[in-house]
């Protein structure tokens, strides 16, 4: 999509690929959001957020407004890019990155969904690992976070074998109920050690001029 260059950044690894999340891979995202194919139990996410709302064409609705919306909000305490994941040529999930005050702290947090019927296949870690890669090595990043719910047992397993230590906890409400949240955090230095050299980057380059990185 080359009138908007940030949705041409992606991130290939042995098993998948992330795609900048172009309104045509919102449309095939779009079917597994309406199909409520984002759902878990327990429930993953906190509020608010559009993946709760019960009427499945209001749900799309809201869900790709939501990320119209935080594509055109770039400044420097606040940046995010949607990626697609794509397995096999089918887009089966998303995975975000989120800038914290990037430009000043050089943090990073992220976020993700993958199709019900797309888990427990070892996809979720490689997700996250492929988002880190361009945090790290693409972005410069010195600090990611991620938090989960203590009950989101997938989440919290991925953050750990990644190498995130625990960062305190806090509380958050789902559906209107509150749940407590464990906090992770994964230095620079942490990921160097377990750094792989099968995560390609592409295009990375335009998130210097895109973004405010410095």
């Amino acid at each position: 999509m080359t009138s908007y260059p940030l949705l041409d950044v992606r991130v290939t690894t042995p098993r998948l690929e992330l795609r900048g999340a172009t309104d045509d891979l919102l449309d095939e995202l779009a079917d597994l959001v309406r199909a409520g194919k984002t759902a878990a139990e327990p429930a993953p996410y906190d509020d608010p957020i559009s993946l709760y709302e019960p009427d499945p064409d209001e749900r799309v609705a809201k869900w790709m407004r939501a990320i119209w919306r935080g594509r055109g909000r770039v400044e420097p305490e606040a940046w995010r890019l949607y990626f697609a994941v794509v397995v096999d040529g089918r887009a089966v999930g998303m995975q975000d990155l989120c800038g914290v005050n990037f430009s000043t702290l050089g943090t990073v947090t992220s976020f993700s969904w993958l199709a019900d019927d797309q888990r427990r296949r070892g996809l979720g870690r490689e997700m996250r690992a492929a988002i880190l890669h361009l945090a790290f090595d693409g972005l410069g990043a010195k600090e990611a976070g991620s938090d989960a719910f203590v009950d989101n047992h997938g989440s919290n397993s991925i953050s750990r074998a990644l190498g995130y230590e625990p960062n305190g906890s806090d509380w958050a409400t789902r559906l209107g109920e509150p749940g407590l949240l464990n906090r992770w955090r994964l230095t620079r230095d942490v990921w160097e050690q377990r750094r792989r050299d099968d995560i390609v980057l592409h295009n990375v380059e335009v998130c210097q001029k895109y973004l405010p990185l410095s």
